[in-house]
């Protein structure tokens, strides 16, 4: 049995109909148990004090606005190649997540960077490709909404998208290619002197599930609605040629 099968609207629509309850439902439990254990049940930091729990919003929001980014260079890839409408839609789809997984993380970081670094902002390499991502992000759903012709704005943001995806690269690994940033390294690392103890990986890890189960139930969902809305616009040139 092919993987491409899924790649049918039909077929993705009937079987992410099924998803889609399942995936919320755990997007909530774990949001909930993770927001509750991380926010009132771990100890406050001897420096931050309680300013470190915002790390259980920002560590998985930069976490998907990366990945979301390699999610649609996945997609666009295989538009490009296979010429699958579902994957150039679900990467339409989830470029307003992203947009708001980078703002979220943008935001909580310049709120956890105030009282760390005297500055909500500072030109470091991670935050500054943080910024170009978040440009590529806005210019991807600009040239869609632009363009008419569906297929062509697919074409055009999917070369846009895999254009960006250096930004996406250097989010994540910044910190390794440059020593001078002021950001932290990964909070999940192998490294023990940079690894969170465990009092906030687990509360953490459970927020990062949850973030992106919420990510598959929200993307699932858009790409119906662009399924749907891209039979509509067919029927209605259909009827307006048999005018």
């Amino acid at each position: 049995m092919s993987v491409w099968k899924f790649a049918n609207p039909n077929l993705f629509l009937k079987w992410s109909a099924k998803v889609v309850p399942v995936s919320a439902t755990l997007a909530a439990l774990l949001l909930v148990l993770g927001f509750v254990w991380g926010g009132m049940f771990t100890p406050d930091d001897y420096r931050q004090g309680s300013a470190v729990k915002i790390l259980f919003v920002h560590v998985p929001s930069a976490f998907l606005a990366i990945n979301i980014y390699f999610m649609m260079f996945a997609a666009s890839l295989i538009w490009l190649i296979k010429r699958h409408h579902v994957s150039a839609l679900a990467a339409k789809a989830a470029a307003p997540i992203g947009i708001a997984m980078t703002l979220i993380a943008l935001v909580t970081g310049a709120i956890w960077g105030q009282p760390m670094w005297g500055t909500p902002w500072v030109w470091d390499p991670r935050l500054t490709s943080f910024a170009i991502m978040l440009a590529f992000y806005i210019s991807y759903i600009s040239l869609w909404s632009a363009m008419s012709n569906s297929d062509k704005a697919a074409d055009l943001s999917s070369i846009l998208c895999l254009t960006g995806s250096i930004f996406a690269v250097l989010s994540r690994y910044a910190v390794n290619f440059w020593d001078q940033g002021l950001h932290q390294g990964a909070s999940l690392s192998l490294d023990k002197e940079e690894h969170v103890s465990n009092e906030f990986f687990f509360p953490l890890l459970v927020c990062i599930f949850g973030f992106t189960f919420l990510f598959i139930t929200l993307v699932l969902i858009r790409t119906q609605t662009e399924i749907r809305k891209r039979r509509i616009v067919s029927l209605l040139r259909e009827v307006d040629q048999n005018r």
